[in-house]
């Protein structure tokens, strides 16, 4: 039985599973902790990585890895591959003025037409032009430019050349300077962005091409982005579209068509199979639940609880849930907003579905915005913390109008990853035909009433 590994380097932590090269069976994993924080030195990566794999039981039986990770950080090496300063991650937002800057010198039609994706904070080519703006000597010093995975993949290549660094089209997709669907990078706009410095980028290989090997001859996968491996370890197909409730909302879809988007709300990034995977984020997700739940003095079992003892549309009480301000739509200055309070409907368990139903419309919005686009979405798969939610997962049918299917909880990123290991390792044509462990199906009639209640709300002005 050849054995497989997939890891997830993810914003707060470390997972490593070891599973069964053919049927992705886990046969051991283990996790350990990221710090804290929106700025991180690489090393501590690499700390937490080889603490999970001692957890795991070691990668001398392993015959392939392949590295799941947070997409669009910021790690930049000098010519020696030694790291010129702590990387940025996606969440650091120091990087939003640059990115508007960027958007006004090429305009969001030309980014949207080049690269399918419009600069935002979050995005790698932003945060390299606030480097070139405000810290000159590292941008100097940046001899090479690349991603979390990218990093760790090379790390677990045992190379200190920056030539043979390595990415995938899922994460080169999420930096501002690739398109997915032309499959090449636009280093004009890497150019551009850093002020007329040009560093190098790592190669970008196939969906299944090898990487390097490590020091002791397991096989490397080409890695792909949290999302993107996320969808492979969930086996979604074309057509399918994965909606995520986690810190944030994320909805993508599989499938071939490339969008270019000049509002920006949707993001033309690449799976991790050759195909597209179109994809808007939300900055609200599951915790608009917490915070109601909190406000409530209840737990989470008696809000699903509170919220599915409600009538649908909540007696007409809408929370529009822009909770910190939101980026799709592009409200940054926003905030939430309860509407259509009367004394009759003001009462825990309305305001409980009223919380579900703007969550949920939020997420149907995202939706809309891909199918807009000729995307096809024929399955929806719910994953994230939200989905453990009773009132999320039978309300979430209703108002997005399909039939959702529910997983078994598990670390999708990280399984993602070891398929694609698999995958390398074996060199077919198409990944292992793993079991995705979708268990739970839940339909309801449509409600649109309770969409159009919710697009008639507004959200509020912070400072107003």
């Amino acid at each position: 039985m050849a054995l497989v590994a997939g890891i997830d380097s993810s914003t707060q932590s470390c997972k490593v599973v070891i599973c069964d090269a053919d049927t992705g069976t886990t046969v051991r994993s283990a996790s350990a902790p990221h710090p804290d924080g929106t700025e991180i030195n690489p090393q501590q990566w690499w700390s937490a990585l080889r603490e999970t794999i001692t957890a795991a039981g070691g990668f001398e039986d392993v015959a392939a890895v392949s590295v799941g990770s947070q997409q669009h950080g910021m790690v930049c090496l000098d010519s020696n591959g030694t790291v010129v300063r702590d990387a940025l991650l996606w969440n650091d937002t120091r990087s939003s003025v640059a990115a508007d800057e960027l958007v006004a010198e090429l305009s969001a039609q030309e980014w949207a037409k080049r690269i399918g994706v419009v600069p935002v904070a979050a995005i790698t080519v932003a945060k390299l032009r606030w480097l070139a703006d405000h810290e000159s000597a590292h941008a100097d010093a940046t001899a090479a430019v690349c991603l979390p995975h990218d990093w760790l993949t090379w790390r677990l290549s045992g190379s200190t050349d920056i030539a043979d660094l390595r990415t995938d089209r899922s994460d080169a997709s999420g930096t501002g300077y690739f398109s997915s669907e032309s499959g090449a990078y636009q280093l004009d706009l890497l150019e551009m962005a850093m002020r007329g410095r040009r560093p190098h980028v790592p190669t970008v290989l196939g969906p299944a091409q090898e990487a390097g090997r490590t020091p002791t001859g397991a096989v490397l996968g080409p890695g792909a982005g949290d999302n993107a491996g996320a969808a492979l370890g969930l086996g979604a197909e074309p057509g399918d579209c994965v909606v995520s409730l986690g810190t944030s909302g994320v909805v993508s879809a599989v499938g071939d068509v490339a969008p270019h988007d000049p509002d920006g709300i949707v993001a033309g990034f690449a799976d991790a199979t050759g195909r597209q995977l179109p994809l808007v984020c939300t900055l609200n997700g599951a915790p608009v639940l917490a915070a109601v739940a909190t406000m409530l003095g209840v737990d989470f079992d008696e809000l699903d609880r509170l919220a599915m003892s409600a009538r649908s549309g909540a007696e007409g009480l809408t929370l529009v849930p822009y909770l910190e301000g939101e980026r799709s739509p592009n409200l940054p200055g926003a905030a939430g907003a309860l509407h259509g309070v009367t004394t009759r409907n003001f009462n825990a368990a309305n305001v409980a579905r009223a919380a579900v139903e703007g969550l949920l419309s939020s997420m149907a919005y995202c939706i809309d915005r891909i199918t807009a686009h000729g995307v096809n979405v024929n399955r929806i798969i719910l994953v994230g913390g939200g989905a453990r939610s009773e009132a999320v997962r039978r309300i979430a049918p209703a108002l997005w109008g399909a039939t959702v299917h529910v997983p078994t909880p598990a670390e999708y990123v990280a399984l993602g990853a070891a398929r694609q290991a698999a995958w390398t390792l074996s060199q077919d044509e198409s990944p292992p035909a793993w079991s995705f462990g979708i268990t739970t199906t839940y339909a309801a009639d449509p409600t649109p009433q309770v969409l159009d209640q919710y697009r008639a709300a507004q959200p509020l002005t912070l400072g107003q």
